[in-house]
């Protein structure tokens, strides 16, 4: 997906709050804005906004010298969801349709984005998420693919909702290989991120080899890559990944909520709505 002109207001809110998250210092903060706008003056339109995302996070890191603006909120995300888990894990296994169930849970996972929005109220929002049906709906498709697939990749998005795909992961009952981050950025699942959330005991986790929101076909690592290649079923999920992935000629299935007017538009949905999308090319 390119780059909109609405996205231009967006790469400075996002400067802003992680610059804000990791110093304490006015200073240094207009140091990240100044060269934030140098940088948005001179990118492609055609770029993908997890491109520029990427270089905004590194000038983040170079100025404030913190990796990791978000850790502290991460980790209490995933403490916060764990402490969930018991009474959302029974929710999914005590429904008509645990498989669905599971699916529409992960995608309230994904209110949790400090990105798209910082300000959210994480039970609340997952509450309310779960009350919504899909606008665009595919999940009979999806579980139809599931029936017979043998290499299931499944791309991660944010830190805390890794909490609830791992019980989808659960509820789907096959071999799985997750998706992290490379490094920080933004509150995307790292290694270290998905590891406390258990996942680990459900999957075999890999990373993308790619240090910005997203995922990268010409930057991802080899193993990525690989389990890529071979999967016959592709679960991303996110704005992040989908911004990355939506122009891939191959069958992928997008969970997510349009928290970004610009995405809402391209998934020709409303923003605020969840989506299960099967994109077969």
């Amino acid at each position: 997906m390119k780059t909109y002109l609405d996205c231009i207001p967006c790469f400075f809110k996002q400067a802003l709050f992680a610059a804000r998250a990791a110093v304490d210092n006015e200073e240094t903060i207009k140091e990240v804005l100044d060269r934030v706008g140098v940088l948005v003056s001179e990118i492609p339109m055609y770029n993908s906004p997890p491109e520029t995302g990427r270089e905004i996070y590194r000038i983040v890191r170079e100025v404030t010298g913190v990796d990791d603006p978000f850790a502290a909120l991460k980790a209490e995300s995933i403490k916060t969801v764990l402490a969930l888990y018991p009474q959302f894990k029974q929710r999914v296994e005590a429904s008509d349709d645990p498989l669905e169930s599971a699916v529409r849970l992960a995608i309230a996972g994904n209110v949790i984005d400090f990105g798209a929005n910082p300000d959210f109220q994480l039970e609340e929002e997952i509450q309310e998420t779960l009350q919504l049906e899909p606008v665009i709906n595919d999940c009979e498709a999806f579980k139809q693919n599931l029936e017979t697939a043998q290499n299931i990749l499944y791309i991660g998005d944010n830190a805390g909702e890794t909490v609830l795909d791992r019980i989808l992961i659960e509820t789907m009952a096959r071999p799985v290989t997750y998706v992290v981050r490379e490094r920080p950025i933004i509150n995307d699942a790292t290694m270290e991120d998905a590891i406390k959330s258990g996942l680990d005991e459900v999957a075999d986790i890999v990373s993308s080899g790619w240090d910005g929101p997203g995922v990268s076909l010409k930057g991802g690592s080899e193993a990525f890559l690989t389990h890529y290649e071979k999967a016959d079923l592709v679960i991303s999920k996110g704005q992040g990944n989908y911004e990355t992935l939506s122009g891939e000629q191959r069958p992928i299935f997008y969970l997510l909520k349009a928290k970004c007017p610009v995405i809402a538009r391209d998934l020709g949905v409303n923003k605020g709505d969840t989506v299960i999308k099967y994109a077969l090319a």
